[in-house]
């Protein structure tokens, strides 16, 4: 099992790999060349980069993920992509992705995309809140629990 995450504009991958350590699982995180960093990364953490095109971070974990690992997104065709190939997806706001919820939020990303085309003004996502990290902390250990324990 692996973690990959949708590094880009991923509030809780600090998280991720304190939580992901406790298992020794191995964490991915892709992201744009345009987020470089010199940083040194922990052990068991590997960054991936890719060009700065629109989905290409999407594409480069689709391409990688295997049943099994878990991907980390705020991407709903990401998500859609990820359930298709039988992995666990996982949103930042401390929520899985599963074949019942995902056709409502491509819906409704949908119909949103089309009310701004039409030059109607739409709702951006609500601010990520400290409370937002501890729901999606307490959700990663279960589920890395949970799957450790299979």
């Amino acid at each position: 099992m692996k973690i990959y995450v949708d590094a880009d504009a991923c509030p809780v991958k600090d998280i991720i790999i304190s939580e992901a350590r406790k298992y020794e699982i191995p964490v991915i995180l892709v992201t744009s060349f345009s987020h470089y960093s010199n940083a040194e990364q922990p052990a068991g953490v590997e960054t991936i980069y890719v060009d700065s095109g629109a989905d290409a971070a999407d594409y480069r974990i689709v391409k990688l993920v295997k049943k099994g690992d878990i991907i980390v997104t705020q991407d709903y065709g990401l998500a859609s992509l990820g359930l298709a190939k039988g992995v666990i997806v996982l949103h930042h706001k401390g929520f899985t992705y599963s074949n019942e919820n995902i056709d409502q939020l491509l819906q409704t990303r949908y119909l949103s995309a089309m009310a701004r085309k039409s030059g109607q003004r739409t709702k951006g996502p609500k601010p990520f809140t400290a409370e937002d990290r501890e729901q999606f902390r307490d959700h990663f250990k279960k589920v890395l629990s949970s799957e450790k324990s299979n």
